[in-house]
């Protein structure tokens, strides 16, 4: 990914270049050891091309960011009717400490880490090179 920013209330309250746009949504059953398990997962992950153009850089290889936005709405359920359901998601007092310590972990490896602000409305703007997107899911994962 070449840039990417949120903003709120017209203020752009997180911007990096080159790295990983990271959208978390938590669930009612999500931990501290899925979150461990997802930062250095994120850490690692070799999305980035080398000089031969293979994906084989790491966010940290390539001294890349990372911005991570809060979205519940990746708990949506549509299976049923037209109109989703967030049942799935975690309450918002779970989501925020879960979150909050996932951009704590992700800083603690290494990694610039930018964000959106929680349970904002936000508009999230992203140059995507490739495009790369990888679904990284701690239930299916870890």
């Amino acid at each position: 990914m070449s840039s990417a920013s949120v903003t709120v209330e017209g203020k752009v309250v997180g911007k990096i270049g080159r790295g990983l746009l990271v959208l978390v949504g938590v669930a009612h059953a999500d931990s501290e050891a899925a979150a461990d398990y997802l930062a250095e997962k994120i850490a690692g992950l070799r999305v980035f091309e080398d000089d031969a153009g293979k994906m084989n850089l790491s966010v940290t290889d390539v001294h890349g960011a990372v911005l991570v936005v809060s979205q519940f709405t990746l708990y949506a359920d549509v299976r049923r009717g037209k109109r989703p359901s967030f049942d799935a998601a975690a309450s918002p007092q779970h989501a925020q400490k879960l979150y909050d310590y996932f951009v704590s972990r992700l800083r603690a490896l290494g990694l610039p880490c930018e964000t959106g602000v929680f349970q904002a409305m936000m508009q999230v703007e992203l140059i995507n090179d490739g495009p790369v997107t990888i679904l990284l899911d701690s239930e299916k994962n870890f």
